[in-house]
């Protein structure tokens, strides 16, 4: 599988109405396509319509399971994009 970013702009209204989206994502990536994606984690965006984005990295098999995925769970999609190396230099702060 590759790693994908996944650029969701303006998408939700607020924080409840992500939640929920997220609630869906994981429930059809887990228990519809284990085995085609992996949600690894979300940056939230503050867009300046006042709704939410959000940046997305998830690990697929392909673009059109990302597609796919999106559907099913009902999520926006504005890009995707196939992550090529990864550089640390520190971790995310918690």
């Amino acid at each position: 599988m590759d790693m994908y970013a996944i650029i969701r702009r303006d998408g939700w209204v607020d924080g409840g109405d992500l939640e929920r989206a997220a609630a869906r994502s994981s429930d059809v990536g887990d228990n519809q396509m284990p085995d085609e994606i992996r949600w690894i984690r979300s940056y939230v965006l503050g867009e300046e319509s006042g709704k939410l984005g959000t940046v997305c990295i998830y690990e697929a098999s392909s673009e059109e399971a990302i597609r796919t995925h999106a559907e099913r769970a009902d999520l926006p999609i504005t890009e995707i994009l196939r992550i090529a190396d990864t550089v640390v230099v520190r971790p995310d702060p918690s």
